[in-house]
């Protein structure tokens, strides 16, 4: 900069048009993105989302692959059980934009998601399938459960994500075994790539409102003790079997 060669007007005009010349392949990316996906009438700011996420990644996952895979698996899945293709696959391809915004307030991505979807016009279905995908509203469509199961299914499929075998391993094991832990626990499945626990609990040694209890201190222990993909779901379950012998 003292002998003149580097002018800091110079740096700023490059860094502007630099910063042009990438808004428009975010939104070329987008565009591509929907016509290859068949996705017709999305609200420009979406189509600008989804090309964001071409630049945006989740445990080494690449969030655009990842939305592109989920929205193939859920129009799949709709088609063979007779639902609406064209909204799974909408939804499905949508269901991560809550991850793309750089300034977010404190709210889940999922919630995020729904809430820029609803005000770029998308129809109750597809929202209810971005909002319900971790389950932090309730599940009122179809369509729902089967983008929740496609996420799972790209998110834990083998080389989806960066994590090695042994963190891996280690991460379901510490999760069986906070829950073995508590007394009364019988069992305890670290399932779904670890996405969620199932824990078997003595009827006659913990009562339903004790497996009520241990499935909330699980959540918040594991919250705050852990660090995992996502979410983790735990279910504790408490059967009681009486057997008799007629002769």
């Amino acid at each position: 900069m003292k002998d003149g060669r580097i002018h800091p007007g110079r740096i700023e005009e490059i860094v502007a048009k630099t910063k042009r010349h990438l808004e428009e392949e975010i939104v070329e990316i987008g565009k591509r993105t929907c016509i290859d996906l068949g996705i017709h009438g999305l609200h420009n700011e979406l189509i600008r989302m989804v090309g964001r996420m071409r630049y945006r990644s989740s445990y080494g996952q690449n969030l655009l692959q990842h939305s592109r895979e989920v929205a193939n698996l859920s129009a799949t899945m709709a088609a063979e059980l007779g639902l609406n293709v064209k909204a799974a696959k909408r939804a499905g391809l949508l269901h991560d934009i809550g991850k793309v915004p750089d300034e977010a307030p404190e709210l889940p991505h999922a919630i995020l998601g729904m809430q820029l979807a609803e005000k770029y016009g998308e129809k109750p279905d597809v929202l209810n399938a971005i909002g319900a995908h971790h389950d932090e509203i309730e599940m009122t469509t179809l369509i729902s459960p089967i983008v929740q199961a496609c996420d799972a299914i790209s998110g834990a499929r083998p080389g989806a994500r960066r994590e090695a075998m042994e963190q891996y391993i280690q991460r379901l094991k510490d999760l069986e075994g906070l829950a073995m832990s508590y007394q009364g626990v019988q069992k305890a499945f670290a399932i779904q790539a670890g996405r969620e626990l199932r824990v078997m609990v003595e009827s006659e040694k913990v009562t339903d409102a004790q497996a009520d209890t241990i499935s909330m201190s699980l959540a918040e222990r594991i919250q705050n003790e852990m660090t995992y993909p996502g979410q983790v779901k735990i279910t504790v379950i408490r059967e009681r079997r009486s057997t008799a012998v007629a002769k």
